[in-house]
C-alpha cells in the first residue's frame, strides 16, 4: 500500500448532487528509475498490448459525466484534498486518479520487502487454490474498504470483479484483487502498470492522475487468476456498457 494510515474517514458527508467530471490531464510520462544497487529496477514495456476492440476514447466518452453514488470524496493519497467521488450508472462504477502501486501478495522479484516498504504478503481475495494473487503477474485494481464514503458491496462490487482500467489511449482489463484504505482511492497492481506503459517500480512508480477506473456490477472472472477470463468477460461488458443508451 502507498498509504501509511488505515483511518476510516469520517461519516456524515454530504450526498453528492450528480456533476460533469472535467476530461482527465494528460499525466507526466512515467520513467525508469535510474539502476541502483540491489533489486533490479522493473522495465516499462512502452509497447504494451492494447486489450480488446472498445477504445479508450469510448470508455472516457461514457465515463464523462458523473452521477456520485459515493456519500462523499476520496483522496488520491494522504493529506490531499478530498475531491474524488466515485461515479455510477446502471451497469458500472468508475473514478478518476493516480494510480499507486499494490505490489501485495505473492513475493517475487519486484514485489517483496526489500522493494517495497509497504510491502503485504497477503492479499484481501485469493486465487482458486487458497494462495494470494500475485500483484507482478497479474492485473487487478484496488477498492477501498467499506466506510461512511462509500461500500462497493453495496453496488455489487467483490473480489474477481472486472474493471477496465484506461490510462491515455490504452485499455487494460483487471479484476478486483485487494481492499485498501476507507478514505482512498487509485491503487492497481505491479502487473496493471507496466501494462499501461506506466513506471510500476513499487517505490517511485505510477502516475500522479489521468487514470480511469471502471468496474462492471455484478461481473466475475472465474478463476480470479485467470487473465483470460477477465479480458473475456470486461470486453463483453465494456462493449455493452458503452453501447447502452
Amino acid at each position: 500500500m502507498r498509504v501509511q494510515s488505515l483511518a476510516l474517514a469520517a461519516a456524515g458527508a454530504a450526498l453528492l448532487a450528480p456533476t460533469t467530471l472535467p476530461e482527465s490531464p494528460a499525466p507526466v510520462a512515467a520513467t525508469t528509475p535510474a539502476p541502483a544497487a540491489g533489486p533490479a529496477h522493473p522495465r516499462v514495456t512502452p509497447d504494451a498490448a492494447r486489450e480488446g476492440a472498445v477504445s479508450a476514447a469510448d470508455l472516457l466518452a461514457k465515463a464523462r459525466t458523473c452521477a456520485p453514488v459515493s456519500r462523499g470524496r476520496y483522496r488520491s493519497d494522504e493529506g490531499a484534498p478530498a475531491d474524488i467521488p466515485v461515479c455510477g450508472t446502471r451497469d458500472a462504477v468508475f473514478w478518476k486518479a493516480d494510480l499507486d502501486i499494490d505490489c501485495d501478495g505473492r513475493p517475487g522479484r519486484h514485489c517483496n520487502g526489500d522493494t517495497d516498504p509497504y510491502f503485504s504478503a497477503s492479499t484481501a481475495f485469493t486465487q482458486s487454490d487458497g494462495r494470494y494473487l500475485d500483484a507482478e503477474r497479474l492485473p487487478f485494481i484496488v477498492v477501498p474498504a467499506a466506510s461512511a464514503i462509500w461500500n462497493h458491496r453495496d453496488d455489487d462490487v467483490r473480489g474477481g470483479s472486472v474493471a477496465a482500467v484506461v490510462h491515455r489511449d490504452r485499455v487494460q482489463y483487471a479484476v478486483v484483487g485487494d481492499v485498501g484504505p476507507g478514505h482512498v482511492i487509485g491503487e492497481a497492481s505491479y502487473a496493471t502498470a507496466e501494462r499501461l506503459g506506466i513506471n510500476p517500480d513499487p517505490r517511485r512508480g505510477g502516475t500522479d492522475s489521468g487514470v480511469t477506473y471502471i468496474v462492471f456490477k455484478g461481473s466475475q472472472a472465474s478463476p480470479i487468476e485467470s487473465h483470460a477470463a477477465a479480458v473475456a468477460e470486461g470486453e463483453r461488458l465494456a462493449r455493452r456498457w458503452v453501447d447502452a443508451g
